[in-house]
This record gives structure tokens, C-alpha cells and sequence, in this order.
């Protein structure tokens, strides 16, 4: 799976003979520091590239071009293709030149990120009757087979659904209904073995663990916008989420963003209210 490049142009910089750096940047997710010097009619540069947040976000390379330019165009620019899989890497581009003069030269970076692709599960393996389940699940007419102990770990839901205060605990097949069986593969899968990014359905289940696993994506490797970031941690009481959602409104700008978005508008009073000591700070 890939996204849209990233791309970057410089300022141009004047070069010496001194190996030192040309310009430092950031542009969504790619650090990038440029190096260069120039020595017996040669211009020699450096990158170092740094995308560490792409990779914690499940890109595993980029590709694309470097095109380094002279500003009077005196000689062609210099095109150079990569493809990078390490996190943090170093590449020199020698440039020869006709005569040892001083130079002004700037470079453009375009780069696409690829992310790898999650491994479908097989819901129909995974709920595939075994030595070890003991109960019977019935979604879209289709039987899921599970372990009823193992179920009530995860899920209060599962747990009071399984017990002897309900009629359905002892039925041999208990039918779950207005959920379809891909999405409920999809809530399983996030605490079975294969792990999958789970959706809405745990709060439905109760299932406090699907929650936290949501909550640490948002707060690693999410790019969701700060409005529905604080609204998604407002409404399924992702209290460190939250915080660090509120320690992130540090300018005036940020929160009229967020006055102006339809997701405040749902917030609960308690968190406009922590919104607001948190905008009376930076007054």
C-alpha cells in the first residue's frame, strides 16, 4: 500500500570548502538534513534522512527521486532515484563541475512512503470448531465457535451474556444480532492471535482492551486531526489520549480550529471545561 509523496524544495546555499550543513527540514513525517562542500572543482553532498514517525506508523520504505540543482544553470541538474528501507540513512552525491568556483545550489526531494499490508485474517479459520471451545456463536446465520472463559476475559458483555443469570448462557447456540460477521471478525481479531486495528464494536462488547489498543494507536501513529482526536478520546474515555490532546492546544489558532469544528459541538461539559483551563493558561 502506498500514499502520496512527500516532496521538498530547498532555499539555495551558497558552497565551500567546509563539509557543513545546508538545511535542515521536517515535511510530514521525513527529517531531512543537507550537507555539502565543494573541493578540486567537485561538490560533494550528503542526506541524511530520518522518517523514523513514518515507519512507527507501519511504512517499511520510501521511494522517489533527489534532484540537485546549480542556480545559474551552468550544467544540467542531477537526478538521483532511491528507494530507502532504513529508518536513518546517510547518501553522498558527488557533483563534478568544470572549474573550482564558488556555487550556489539547492535540491528537491520527492518521496512516496509504502506501507505494508496487514495480513488478512480468515475469519473462518478462526472460528473454526477446536479441543478448546465450548460455546456457540450465531452472526449472519453463520456459527462462530469460541471459548467462553477465554471471551469473558476480554468482554464484560461476554462475561454477564455467559452467566447463569442469563437464559442464553445455557443455550447450546446464543445468535448475535444487528452486527455483521466481518465486523464482529474484525472485534475478535483484535484480541485473538493476528492482531487487527479494531472498530467501534468494543465499546458496544465492553471490551476495555480493544479501547486501550485503540487509544495507543491514536496516541503513536495517528494523523487524525486534534478536533476528532478529542472528541474520539471525550466519547470513549480515553483519559490519556485526552491529556495529551489538551497539552497540544498551545496557541489561540489551535482553538478556534477546534471551536469551529463540528466535533465540539458533542464534547461533554467536563472536557470543554478542562479545554478551557487549558486556554486560560496561555492567555
Amino acid at each position: 500500500m502506498t500514499q502520496l509523496e512527500i516532496s521538498y524544495q530547498s532555499e539555495p546555499k551558497l558552497i565551500n570548502n567546509t563539509f557543513e550543513a545546508l538545511d535542515d527540514s521536517v515535511k510530514n513525517g521525513i527529517q531531512c538534513r543537507w550537507l555539502g562542500r565543494l573541493t578540486h572543482a567537485q561538490a560533494s553532498f550528503g542526506f541524511h534522512f530520518n522518517w523514523e514517525e513514518l515507519a512507527n506508523q507501519g511504512a517499511d520504505r520510501l521511494s522517489g527521486y533527489i534532484i540537485i540543482k546549480e542556480s545559474t544553470n551552468s550544467f544540467a541538474p542531477q537526478k538521483t532515484e532511491v528507494d530507502i528501507t532504513n529508518t536513518s540513512i546517510t547518501m553522498m552525491t558527488p557533483f563534478s563541475m568544470t572549474q573550482p568556483l564558488k556555487y550556489v545550489f539547492s535540491f528537491e526531494y520527492s518521496l512516496t512512503p509504502h506501507y505494508k499490508e496487514l495480513k488478512k485474517v480468515s475469519y473462518d479459520e478462526l472460528f473454526a470448531p477446536s479441543d478448546m471451545t465450548d460455546a456457540v456463536l450465531v452472526v449472519e446465520e453463520k456459527r462462530i465457535h469460541v471459548n467462553k472463559a477465554f471471551l469473558s476475559i476480554h468482554s464484560d458483555y461476554f462475561k454477564v451474556l455467559f452467566s447463569n443469570n442469563f437464559k442464553e448462557g445455557s443455550l447450546s447456540e446464543i445468535e448475535i444480532n444487528d452486527i455483521s460477521y466481518d465486523d464482529f471478525g474484525l472485534l475478535c481479531s483484535s484480541f485473538f492471535p493476528n492482531l487487527q486495528f479494531p472498530n467501534e464494536l468494543g465499546r458496544r462488547f465492553l471490551l476495555s482492551y480493544v479501547i486501550r489498543i485503540v487509544e495507543y494507536h491514536l496516541i503513536h501513529g495517528s494523523k487524525i486531526g486534534i478536533p476528532k482526536m478529542i472528541w474520539l478520546a471525550d466519547e470513549y474515555g480515553m483519559e490519556e489520549l485526552l491529556e495529551k490532546c489538551i497539552r497540544e492546544m498551545d496557541s489561540l489558532e489551535k482553538a478556534k480550529q477546534l471551536r469551529e469544528s463540528e466535533e465540539f459541538e458533542k464534547l461533554s461539559d467536563t472536557t470543554r471545561s478542562k479545554l478551557c483551563g487549558r486556554l486560560a493558561a496561555l492567555l
